[in-house]
């Protein structure tokens, strides 16, 4: 992998990682409609006016279909899913959940038969989902039923980001990044226009939650999605997705020092054992010397 794909993947997963404890401010004020809703509409206007600035053309009307279920599969039950989370899990744990989006990713690239699920991959599946149960069940937060729903949304949430790369490298060969990034977002925000404007009345507005919900719609899913596509389109989607083994990090320390969410020893073997599940799955070796670049 080059140097500046890899500066791009630390980049995102420092952004990205930021977004968990954005979303503990903003979805238990809004709600986990209305963040996602007012999230997906400030994306596709800052696209938007991006493709205007850069003079991209919309896809044709064919392709809107197509790209709707795209949106619906990446964007819309993702951030519903972790918004929703977001109401009773600490920024880390979330963030350590969606650290299995490459193990999801893996597995949906064999199911369409773009890679092959081997033994090492599918013993991969099994520790990555033991390090979910020991992190949920040793972290500093009591295990509950409402705790138990909140992982399990997480772990939809990753599914959805994992299976929906697979299908998004594809039509990242078909569109232009920025294009299929701003059609992807203009979906998303028609799909959630009407559970939004539903769930409007019992948000609860504020100063903090309105800049949280600008930093989620502006930077994290608005120029960073394009990035990602762009980024997507130069390496596999696998390596892409690898963005999520960082992620972790950035979302437990910014909880920390942003949210004074407590980081206990308890959380590390759970940790530990998702990120070797990551490298089981990916073949990712962080000691094997990288290839010469062409």
């Amino acid at each position: 992998m080059r140097t500046k794909h890899f500066s791009q993947l630390v980049g995102m997963s420092a952004l990205w990682g930021a977004s968990f404890p954005l979303l503990r401010i903003a979805s238990p004020a809004l709600g986990p409609w209305v963040t996602a809703g007012a999230r997906c509409v400030l994306a596709a206007v800052v696209l938007a006016l991006l493709m205007l600035a850069l003079r991209r053309r919309w896809p044709a009307r064919r392709d809107w279909p197509a790209l709707a279920a795209l949106s619906l599969a990446s964007v819309v039950l993702p951030f519903v899913l972790f918004n929703w989370a977001a109401l009773t899990l600490p920024a880390g744990y979330s963030a350590v959940l969606n650290a299995t989006v490459p193990l999801f990713g893996v597995m949906g690239a064999a199911l369409t038969r773009e890679e092959r699920l081997t033994t090492r991959r599918l013993v991969g599946c099994a520790v990555g989902f033991m390090g979910v149960a020991l992190l949920v069940r040793l972290g500093p937060v009591a295990v509950t039923p409402a705790v138990v729903w909140a992982a399990l949304a997480c772990i939809a949430a990753a599914a959805s980001y994992g299976f929906g790369a697979v299908y998004m490298k594809r039509a990242t060969t078909r569109h232009d990044p920025l294009t299929a990034s701003a059609t992807v977002h203009v979906a998303a925000s028609m799909i959630l226009l009407l559970p939004a404007a539903a769930a409007m009345p019992e948000a609860h507005f504020s100063t903090r939650a309105a800049i949280a919900v600008a930093v989620l719609g502006i930077v994290t899913s608005g120029f960073m999605y394009w990035v990602s596509l762009r980024l997507m389109r130069e390496i596999p989607a696998s390596a892409a997705t690898s963005a999520a083994f960082m992620i972790p990090l950035f979302g437990v320390t910014w909880g920390a020092l942003f949210l004074g969410e407590p980081v206990t020893a308890s959380m590390l073997p759970g940790g530990v054992l998702i990120l070797a599940a990551m490298a089981l799955v990916t073949g990712f070796n962080p000691f094997r010397a990288a290839p010469p670049e062409p």
